[in-house]
């Protein structure tokens, strides 16, 4: 419930804006973003949009969240609250909503992949997400779809970012490359140049810090080089930490297309609770791969996600084998089965894959590779959209610079099936024009031992 307006005018500071913040007051594109180096003005400007966007449009919704609800309230929402007048608004800490007298709202929030469901279904006409580099692709497009509603107020999507994070891929392709994604024959699907603003911001930019904390300028001039030259002067390709950083949509991704039936196909998955994660993969007579299909989908148990798998194979498809994670054999305690036990029970024999992590990595590296005639060894259907966001977001391991990073959990399990495929080094198909049939039989007798049976899985 908002309050009731003010019976005497009340006045507000919003301070003196410097010329790049100007810029980001002033941007009507669908999405802007707004950062660069370090001490920019970035959460100043995130307040200052919101409380004016709340107060010149009655009755606007505006979402304001950060990855974690501590880092929001210190640098967005407790100063935000000492800006706003007690006559102007009044804030609901069990809601974590601002109500304006005049009907308008801005709510503060976190996301991760344990708060993201909460959003769907909610309408915003505003969404900040500040620190965007922490954030994955997948929940930028999810937020996005809460950005809708039936009245006149301008929808806007504004992001604050630095270089580095899990999400400084996606967010350095979208507003520094400008590499978007065409598909010309779905035009709804296709990122529009014209949707995206970037607004390149420094400390020199930002006199308020420059006066008020002369030695931050200092402080960041002595950080190591590579972290200094993202961090005090917005360098981009400094911290470009992706892992598969040799990885391009224009490379590595291609139109779908019908699947020669005499391709050898595959199936390679990773299964969590949490996730669900299974790729269908062809390669032709050269050996070259296709990533030709994926399946995500949360909170299956095993004979569901078993079930899902079969449901997405074609009749016509024959499948050389399924791999699957080592951990697919440790018996379950409340069964005493292996859950590879349970999958073939729903009719699937699983093929054993390799967990070495760092060869598993450098097999996919291999594959990225162009070949002898200039194309990669491995391509990937542009329809299988989550392994297309989730490859780029890989980071480097803290702890082991030659492994990938582990977290955020939700991007590893497409690109762990991914390293399964790659690690076992699928062999060559038939020829394109082969209508299938037995040239299976012998790869399966030497992967499986014949027809999946209980006794392989005592292997």
């Amino acid at each position: 419930m908002g309050i009731k307006a003010p019976e005497k005018s009340c006045s507000l500071d919003f301070g003196t804006a410097n010329a790049k913040q100007r810029l980001f007051y002033l941007s009507r594109t669908l999405y802007t973003a707004y950062g660069g180096a370090r001490g920019g003005g970035k959460s100043h400007a995130v307040r200052i949009k919101a409380a004016g966007g709340a107060l010149t449009h009655p009755g606007i919704k505006i979402l304001i969240v950060r990855r974690t609800y501590p880092e929001l309230q210190n640098s967005i929402l407790e100063p935000l609250l000492k800006l706003i007048p007690r006559e102007l608004a009044s804030y609901n800490a069990s809601t974590r909503t601002l109500s304006f007298f005049n009907g308008s709202v801005i709510r503060f929030g976190h996301c991760n992949i344990g708060s993201l469901g909460e959003y769907q279904g909610q309408e915003y006409d505003w969404i900040f997400m500040d620190e965007a580099t922490q954030f994955t692709y997948d929940e930028f497009r999810t937020l996005g779809g809460c950005l809708r509603g039936v009245n006149d107020i301008p929808k806007r999507f504004y992001l604050t970012c630095n270089p580095g994070g899990v999400g400084h891929s996606w967010v350095k392709r979208l507003f520094i490359d400008r590499n978007f994604c065409i598909d010309p024959n779905d035009p709804e699907r296709s990122e529009d140049p014209t949707d995206y603003s970037f607004i390149f911001a420094t400390v020199e930019d930002n006199e308020a810090v420059l006066k008020g904390s002369p030695q931050y300028l200092k402080m960041l001039s002595c950080l190591p080089e590579s972290i200094r030259r993202a961090h005090r002067y917005g360098e981009w390709d400094a911290l470009s930490g992706s892992y598969f950083s040799e990885f391009r949509w224009e490379t590595h991704t291609i139109e779908p297309f019908k699947i020669p039936p005499g391709w050898t196909k595959y199936r390679a998955f990773d299964y969590g609770l949490d996730m669900f994660a299974c790729l269908w993969v062809a390669v032709d007579s050269s050996g070259r791969s296709y990533v030709y299909r994926e399946a995500r989908a949360r909170n299956l148990i095993v004979s569901e996600a078993a079930k899902l798998m079969r449901e997405m194979t074609m009749p016509e498809e024959k499948i050389a084998c399924t791999i699957a994670p080592p951990d697919m054999w440790s018996t379950q305690r409340d069964s005493g089965l292996t859950i590879a036990e349970i999958f073939a029970q729903n009719g699937t024999a699983l093929t054993r894959a390799s967990n070495m992590r760092v060869q598993g990595w450098l097999a996919v590296k291999e594959l990225l590779k162009p070949a002898e005639d200039g194309v990669p060894m491995l391509l990937i259907f542009r329809d299988c959209r989550g392994l297309i966001s989730d490859l780029p977001s890989l980071q480097h391991s803290d702890k082991n610079p030659s492994d990938a990073a582990t977290e955020p959990h939700d991007i590893t399990h497409a690109t762990d099936a991914l390293r399964y495929y790659c690690k076992m080094r699928a062999i060559p198909g038939g020829d394109d024009d082969r209508q299938g049939g037995d040239e299976y039989g012998g790869y399966i007798d030497a992967m499986t031992g014949g027809e999946p049976g209980f006794g392989y899985l005592e292997f």
